[in-house]
């Protein structure tokens, strides 16, 4: 198998999600990932027939096997007046949240 995912791309992506990996981990998660691109290229390599529709599973259901559509129905959303009276803190109708301090990534 070839690798897609190099240590470098890897630790690059690590560092973009933020993550704190323990070396043991960081190439369990690799190599994981890795199997998983290889799973992905074996299933679009499986020739499919021009013409073959999209279906939400494998096997085609009869129209009165299938159970029926649910109904579209409008619900009235609550005002926002209410849902923001449960809030701890709101300023000009937002919510009011602690400032969490972040970096800032490339």
């Amino acid at each position: 198998m070839t690798e897609q995912i190099s240590p470098d791309l890897f630790k690059h992506l690590v560092e973009l999600a933020a993550l704190e990996l323990s070396p043991e981990d960081g190439e369990y998660l690799r190599d994981q990932m890795n199997k998983q691109l290889k799973s992905i290229e074996e299933l679009a390599a499986i020739p499919i027939p021009e013409g073959t529709p999209s279906a939400a599973h494998g096997v085609p259901f009869p129209a009165e096997l299938r159970a029926p559509l649910r109904k579209d129905a409008q619900v009235q959303a609550p005002e926002a007046a209410d849902i923001q009276a449960g809030a701890p803190q709101t300023s000009d109708g937002y919510f009011v949240v602690p400032e969490i301090p972040h970096q800032d990534l490339d």
